[in-house]
């Protein structure tokens, strides 16, 4: 069993920044990746970020390319999404995720790779 919490949400103006964080205890030893997803009101769930718990290899969905950062620390057992240049259309309730599984697809966000979730928090961008 893995248990994540997000913090940091918030509500925000287009152009401004964010940071996200996710901590992670129990069986936090095999996870091998991370990720963050998100979901606007009446959206399927989509992957925007993730990170090999133990190489650091990294894959970020096209939308937030260049605006966001996926990191994460070892010793806290926390992974991190810093936000910058928010747009509308980043509102969501973001969530983060782990997978025990070893797998290119987990990798670039599949979603069936991952087996826990956190609660969410939400995020919102006015224009």
């Amino acid at each position: 069993q893995v248990q994540l919490v997000e913090s940091g949400g918030g509500l925000v103006q287009a152009g401004d920044s964010l940071r996200l964080s996710c901590a992670a205890s129990g069986r936090t030893f095999d996870i091998y990746t991370m990720g963050w997803f998100r979901q606007a009101p009446g959206k399927e769930r989509e992957f925007v970020a993730v990170i090999s718990w133990s190489s650091g290899s990294i894959y970020y969905t096209d939308s937030v390319k260049g605006r966001f950062t996926i990191s994460k620390d070892n010793a806290k057992n926390t992974v991190s999404l810093q936000m910058n240049s928010l747009k509308p259309e980043d509102t969501a309730v973001y969530y983060c995720a782990a997978s025990y599984l070893n797998r290119d697809k987990c990798l670039r966000g599949d979603r069936s790779c991952y087996y826990y979730w956190g609660q969410g928090t939400q995020v919102s961008v006015s224009s």
